[in-house]
């Protein structure tokens, strides 16, 4: 059970010190983050360490499955359940009968049930040696349950009203800032929901073909491509001959990329790769959460566009949502039209969505200002005696990027720094730096995590063979102040000569 809180302002007040380990950020029953505000306890979390296990009461709920979704899975297993067996729910028969197809082809057997008409959630029963590969689908795939949406379920209360006309008013905002029509918006339960459909869509096209990842990506980006299908050739350094090789040398289901990587903050120029895939009649596939529908134009280079909402759109870091965009223009566009429509499926729930659309706003002003402030904190930080390298889209892609900037648009406020002596230093500043610590990006308050050690912890030597270091802190920047936030980095960074 969550612990009762009181709403905390983390902007003013971050969850930084050890007593806060496990605690939700935000405040809320909903958050999709959680505190581990010192080195070792995120690596006693990777390694499983009971006491540091126990203190979370919640976590990212791709990664960590909430409470309330917990209990929604105990209670088809008391219901319907058989001795052995474990459940999993899902939010339409299509995802189960895909996550049941997944688990079969890991020689599983499985069940499906459907306890209650018109509550769209499904059951899939598997032998309780399979929950490592269920929960694999759950994580990386992303049609995931929401705590909201089981909450309900349990006290059997249904959606709220307005859930329809929120997701208008979502699809409405996504269109005005990307320049795409409303039907060509469609919205998911997660970032990786909606790209694990564009991989569909992609490899539905020409079945039985790979695809390609350029950049280093977000770990789940990856991973779903090399578990989903055929699999995919990574491509790690943004080397668009390697690429056109590959296009030569096979059929290609689509080019992938995030924009920028994640969390190297690197990339290419899109318009060359989006010329580059077409020419050979492949779609380009771009992730644009690390820059966001206000910063960056992707289209018309992209075909699909990917984003999780859960991030800067919302902001609150309360809601879990995806929304994969269409280009209107797109050589492609007449196929994934067609395929989006025989495969629709409304997989955000209703009160999601109300809690998105409300966020969501003030999605303008507040990218505005994490711009500026951005910005300016890498200025500043770049110069700092103590930082080595820090990586951020104005020096590590400026051209690429600018190519593609949206009028009053700006560089984000994602950013990643390792510090000389990094094994000695890295640890002593996190753990004295005074904002909120935890996994996930885009929220409000600035979140710092050792994202290295929170994504490859059992790969690390595989990420420094491609430049990302065990040491590398990213930073999310929120709505802080910049002075103060200069201030909090100036303290953990001088107290390391000491």
């Amino acid at each position: 059970m969550l612990s009762p809180v009181t709403p905390r302002n983390l902007i003013t007040h971050p969850r930084c010190r050890p007593e806060d380990l496990g605690k939700p950020l935000p405040d809320s029953p909903h958050a999709t983050s959680v505190a581990l505000p010192c080195w070792d306890h995120v690596v006693g979390y990777e390694e499983g360490h009971p006491k540091i296990v126990a203190a979370m009461e919640l976590g990212y709920p791709r990664f960590v499955i909430h409470p309330r979704v917990t209990a929604l899975f105990s209670w088809f297993e008391a219901h319907y359940g058989a001795a052995g067996e474990r459940c999993l729910a899902f939010p339409s028969a299509g995802v189960a009968k895909r996550c049941a197809a997944f688990l079969e082809g890991q020689g599983w057997t499985t069940r499906q049930h459907d306890p209650r008409e018109g509550a769209e959630i499904h059951g899939v029963f598997f032998p309780e040696e399979a929950l490592a590969d269920a929960k694999a689908f759950w994580q990386h795939f992303g049609k995931i349950v929401s705590s909201r949406r089981a909450e309900a379920f349990l006290e059997n209360t249904g959606a709220p009203e307005g859930g329809t006309t929120a997701k208008q008013g979502i699809r409405a905002r996504i269109a005005g800032l990307t320049g795409e029509p409303e039907k060509n918006v469609w919205l998911f339960p997660s970032g990786m929901a909606a790209l694990s459909r564009a991989l569909r869509l992609a490899q539905g096209r020409t079945p039985g073909t790979k695809s390609i990842q350029l950049g280093f990506p977000y770990v789940d980006v990856l991973k779903i491509q090399t578990i989903a299908g055929p699999g995919a050739h990574f491509v790690p350094d943004y080397d668009l001959e390697a690429v056109e090789a590959l296009l030569k040398q096979e059929p290609i289901s689509a080019v992938v990329c995030e924009f920028p990587g994640n969390p190297l903050l690197r990339g290419c120029s899109l318009p060359a790769l989006g010329e580059l895939a077409h020419a050979h009649g492949v779609p380009l596939i771009v992730d644009d959460t690390p820059a966001t529908y206000f910063n960056v134009q992707t289209f018309p280079h992209a075909d699909m566009v990917v984003t999780s909402l859960t991030k800067a759109f919302s902001g609150a870091g309360d809601v879990m949502a995806g929304a994969l965009v269409l280009h209107q223009g797109s050589p492609f566009q007449e196929e994934a039209e067609r395929f989006m429509a025989q495969n629709d499926e409304d997989l955000l729930w209703d009160g999601d969505a109300l809690v998105l659309e409300a966020n969501s706003r003030d999605f303008e002003t507040r990218m505005a200002q994490v711009n500026a402030t951005g910005e300016a904190l890498c200025d500043w930080l770049r110069g700092h005696q103590a930082v080595a390298d820090l990586y951020y889209p104005k020096y590590t892609m400026k051209a690429a990027y600018d190519e593609v900037m949206r009028a009053g648009g700006g560089y984000g406020g994602l950013f990643s720094l390792v510090l000389h002596d990094a094994a000695r230093n890295a640890p002593r500043f996190y753990d004295a730096l005074e904002v909120s610590k935890g996994p996930s990006l885009g929220n409000n308050f600035t979140l710092a995590c050792p994202y290295t050690l929170l994504a490859h912890y059992g790969e690390l030597d595989w990420a420094e063979e491609h430049g990302v270091s065990r040491y590398l802190v990213r930073v999310s920047v929120g709505l802080e102040p910049l002075d103060e936030l200069k201030a909090r980095f100036a303290r953990a960074l001088d107290g390391l000569g000491r």
